[in-house]
């Protein structure tokens, strides 16, 4: 504990009422001894080393064929100087070098760093300083390796290790992409600096992985998405993130199935970090590897692979349902669909529920958590609309909006906090935001404030009112804008729904809404917003309905209030 956190009283356990009604299999307070991530790969590896890890569009790589990879990576790292404690970056989308990268460097003892195949040069260059990255894994792809070669020569990155999407394919594939897809691959410009993939992993692998200890070696530092402000790298160790990939594991009601899972969540971001790849390595189940989501190219996977799980977002799982091949599509595999990253409407819930026979699992987490905070029961009742119970071992209280140190008022939502075994060390070089962001109680446990408001049931079952940041004050009130969105769902027009505040003279902000419609509906932003402001108090009612062709997204496509904002003000519009 820093002088500058601060400390909490401690209230009486208001976690033992529903630990007593925890749902998820097993019991709440089991242990998660230390765990590095190299052990969890290798014990998957070594107990399976024939068993598929990765079908990457029709080619399958094995777990040892991936390990074996993985220590050729590390080898060939440490080959060029490299080691403990450096940070070593992924600018990656979903491909087999990703994986054999991102163990091959734990196996270095160094650290991952995440970076987004979207970022622009400046936001890549930002980031590479921010976390003094030495090293850059990417690809020789259009979208990517003029970016990463920029930041190469305009900041501190010392190299780049590029591979090939094509030899990555089978040998079909591979032919065809190199013959009609040539506008897509990049040359690799003749630098010292510039190192092949191929050539990096040309060695035995022998080479021997240093001790690492689960608690206190850093695994992965992952940026926030910047909801408020420059983002901030999450320091996840070891246990941190092997924690979270049992704890995310132990939820599933039949362990012994065979496990696969669709993996086109990007593995740049944390949820498919935790909840496809490490998760499912722990298991030692199958990823169905997919580089970039495209609605007929997953639902041409599903019908390929048959896999057992797809994790994804709201917005991935309404683009199935209007996708015209979804009602072609069998679905008879797809068991459970967890659903993170945004709210879940209860109408979207049913509607892939109906189409595909899976059951959507809404949970929730964030980056400084390793992935996973909690999540509805797989079988068993469930409470639509909420983020569920918290996972095993995952301490979950509410705390007063305006003062940690003490809890809301009786009936009032509060601020969530969290602690457990998968809550991160802190954020990296930002002793600042460290304060800002953990409370200490009296009795020495160290609560993550989330900036989530919401409310906690006595099952246990937490719903989430709204981010203390979106708060629109209005003449003095609060306006959560997650409770109107809400509203607007149930219009059977509304296909999407975001509400934000703007400046008003009066008032001080103002709530207006803009949404996007369902096929074969045309209705008027007017007459949305009749039908809306009569459901909603005097202070909550929006000034207008905008109806838009399409809603601004973040990189793993929900939706997103921060550049819906930016993009109103930047043209004028909250006039």
């Amino acid at each position: 504990m820093s002088d500058s956190e601060t400390a909490a009283p401690e209230p009486a356990d208001p976690e033992a009422i529903w630990r007593s009604a925890f749902l998820h299999p097993g019991a709440w307070d089991r242990d998660f001894p230390p765990l590095s991530m190299v052990d969890l790969f290798d014990a998957s590896a070594t107990r399976a080393p024939d068993a598929p890890l990765i079908d990457f569009l029709g080619r399958r790589y094995s777990y040892g064929e991936t390990q074996d990879g993985a220590n050729r990576v590390a080898c060939g790292l440490k080959a060029l100087g490299y080691g403990r404690g450096d940070r070593i970056g992924l600018f990656l989308p979903n491909v087999p070098h990703y994986v054999a990268a991102y163990y091959g460097i734990l196996k270095l003892g160094a650290t991952v760093v995440n970076f987004s195949p979207l970022y622009t040069v400046d936001e890549l260059a930002h980031q590479v300083a921010d976390s003094g990255t030495r090293l850059l894994f990417t690809l020789s792809a259009t979208a990517l390796l003029p970016t990463a070669v920029k930041v190469l020569e305009q900041s501190a990155l010392e190299r780049l290790v590029v591979g090939s999407v094509a030899g990555a394919l089978p040998a079909t594939k591979s032919f065809f992409y190199r013959m009609f897809r040539k506008s897509e691959v990049a040359a690799r410009p003749d630098d010292a600096r510039i190192t092949a993939f191929s050539a990096l992993i040309a060695n035995d692998g022998a080479c021997v992985t240093p001790a690492i200890d689960p608690a206190r070696d850093v695994a992965l530092i992952q940026y926030t998405g910047g909801t408020t402000g420059v983002p901030k790298g999450a320091v996840l160790t070891h246990q941190n993130l092997s924690a979270n990939a049992r704890q995310v594991a132990a939820l599933d009601p039949d362990p012994q199935t065979p496990d696969s899972v669709l993996g086109v969540l990007p593995f740049f971001h944390v949820f498919a970090n935790t909840c496809v790849l490490n998760r499912t390595v722990c298991t030692g189940g199958e990823i169905v590897m997919l580089p970039r989501f495209e609605a007929g190219q997953v639902l041409a996977a599903i019908a390929r692979t048959k896999p057992r799980a797809l994790p994804g977002v709201p917005t991935m799982y309404q683009a199935l349902l209007d996708h015209p091949k979804c009602g072609h599509t069998d679905f008879a595999s797809l068991r459970y669909c967890i659903s993170g990253g945004a709210p879940l409407s209860a109408e979207l819930k049913s509607k892939f529920e109906a189409a595909t026979g899976a059951t959507v699992i809404e949970g929730y987490g964030l980056s400084e958590s390793s992935g996973v905070v909690s999540c509805n029961p797989y079988a068993g009742p469930q409470h639509p609309g909420t983020i569920g119970q918290p996972l095993a071992a995952t301490r979950v209280r509410l705390v007063d909006k305006e003062d940690p140190t003490r809890p809301p008022p009786v009936g009032e939502p509060g601020e969530i906090v969290l602690a457990g075994p998968q809550i991160m060390a802190g954020y990296w070089q930002r002793p600042d935001a460290d304060a800002e962001v953990f409370v200490t109680d009296a009795a020495g446990t160290r609560w993550l404030r989330t900036g989530d408001v919401g409310t906690i049931d006595a099952e246990g079952f937490i719903r989430i009112v709204d981010r203390l940041k979106d708060m629109i004050a209005v003449g003095g009130f609060k306006v959560f804008p997650s409770q109107i969105e809400a509203l607007l769902h149930h219009h059977p027009a509304v296909k999407e729904a975001l509400v934000i505040g703007l400046p008003d003279t009066y008032r001080g902000e103002v709530p207006r809404a803009y949404v996007t419609l369902n096929d074969g509906f045309d209705d008027a932003g007017a007459a949305l917003a009749a039908w809306l402001n009569p459901q909603l108090g005097k202070h909550e009612r929006v000034d207008q309905v905008v109806v838009r062709l399409t809603m601004p997204k973040t990189m793993i496509g929900k939706l997103s209030r921060k550049d819906l904002l930016a993009e109103v003000m930047s043209e004028g519009e909250a006039a």
